[in-house]
């Protein structure tokens, strides 16, 4: 008898409770499944089952080996199915982290469009600005913004992405527009509280360049929605990624400030762990979105890619 095929008789045995059910499932007489145990109970040199005439109890080894079995016979599933997945359609429940409002206005609407054409795939969306930590989180894909820092994940690529400094043009008719970096310090400023980054310290830079600016304002969130409409109301700079504010730009509604200085990258990755390289779901999801991204309408245009 293989190893696997004797821990799914063990894993079996223990979920159908008794000899006779076993006997049943799997078309053996009751003697042939306890000369089964028994074999196999010889063989580890320990006892795995306490056993009366109706039920049967796990003893403490017992459940070291169950525990250990189910674990094992899971591994052996996924390994199967990444090494089939070139050939399989994708199936089974996906579980998609992405950041608040970037995932409303985009990855919400990508979900409902991949599961019209992969029926088969169950979708749990996720929504929150806290980063998530993938090996320690029930999360197959996050979509992240700017560098990555864990060597453990994969991240692929799926829009190019720039954090552009915007502002009204009845603030900017108002204020006038700054000319450099260090004059930020003397604008109202609408700052975001996001993911621990250092508060109110915007980094521009130019060539060789980079300044940092301790800008300030009258209004702080750690709402990038409200951030936005407060911008589109008038009340001063915001630094804000340019899927954010694309279609605002195009408008007219906003303008951008200091356009020939950079700020830190932001392109949006899909992450997910190495061992998920070859699921098909989260291939065809992440491809999806990549494509999916590249024909909105609100995103930024073509040229910038």
């Amino acid at each position: 008898m293989s190893t696997d095929s004797e821990l799914g008789f063990f894993c079996l045995l223990v979920k159908q409770g008794s000899l006779a059910a076993t006997a049943r499932e799997l078309n053996l007489t009751p003697p042939a499944v306890s000369r089964r145990l028994s074999q196999l109970e010889e063989r580890l040199g320990v006892r795995l089952l306490n056993r009366t005439t109706r039920r049967i109890s796990l003893t403490s080894e017992g459940e070291v080996y169950f525990t250990n079995a189910q674990r094992i016979l899971s591994d052996i599933d996924d390994m199967e199915r990444l090494v089939s997945s070139s050939r399989a359609a994708p199936k089974g429940l996906l579980r998609v982290n992405a950041p608040l409002g970037f995932g409303r206005s985009y990855i919400g609407p990508a979900v409902s469009a991949f599961t019209r054409a992969y029926p088969d795939v169950e979708v749990q969306l996720q929504l929150t600005d806290r980063p998530v930590s993938l090996p320690d989180e029930a999360i197959d894909v996050s979509i992240r913004f700017g560098e990555l820092p864990d060597s453990r994940l994969i991240a692929k690529k799926i829009a190019t992405n720039r954090r552009l400094l915007v502002a009204s043009p009845v603030y900017l008719a108002a204020a006038g527009h700054p000319a450099y970096p260090h004059e930020l310090s003397q604008h109202q400023c609408i700052v975001l509280r996001q993911n621990d980054a250092a508060y109110g310290n915007w980094r521009l830079s130019r060539g060789k360049q980079t300044d940092t600016i301790k800008v300030h304002g009258k209004l702080s969130t750690n709402d990038g929605e409200v951030a936005l409409n407060w911008a589109l109301d008038g009340h001063g700079i915001l630094m804000r990624a340019e899927w954010d504010v694309a279609k605002y730009l195009r408008s007219g509604r906003l303008v951008q400030v200091l356009g020939d200085y950079e700020t830190p990258p932001a392109d949006i990755y899909a992450v997910y762990l190495e061992r998920l390289n070859l699921s098909a779901k989260v291939a065809c999801f992440v491809e999806h979105l990549r494509d999916f991204l590249r024909r909105h309408a609100d995103g930024p245009s073509q040229s910038n890619w």
